[in-house]
């Protein structure tokens, strides 16, 4: 299972979130749920730092299915739109495939 968990401060803004495991929906190399979740993680990852001067601190383990991503400076309005649209996405995912795939918590406060 893909387990997600979104950071908030208290603001209610996203300021990061960590992303660890394998949805294990189907064999690897065609699991739709973990290339959905894959292609997601990283275009935002992408956007936020072609698209904005935001910096953040990123750490990752492809083989363990392990990405953290914080937001270091203040965040604008386009870093939190684009998190923001990642929350969605995800979400998404865990509707459609349920939480045995992948699971997304939110934590306040960070």
């Amino acid at each position: 299972m893909i387990r997600v968990s979104v950071y908030k401060n208290a603001e209610n803004l996203i300021t990061g979130f960590q992303l660890s495991g394998h949805a294990d929906f189907s064999e690897y190399g065609s699991d739709v749920v973990c290339a959905a979740v894959s292609a997601l993680v990283i275009n935002t990852i992408n956007s936020v730092e072609h698209f904005t001067s935001d910096r953040f601190d990123l750490k990752q383990d492809e083989k363990n299915g392990y990405i953290e991503f914080h937001v270091v400076s203040p965040i604008s309005n386009n870093t939190n739109l684009l998190l923001s649209s990642l929350a969605l996405g995800l979400q998404g995912i865990e509707d459609e495939y349920t939480d045995k795939y992948i699971r997304l918590i939110q934590v306040k406060g960070k």
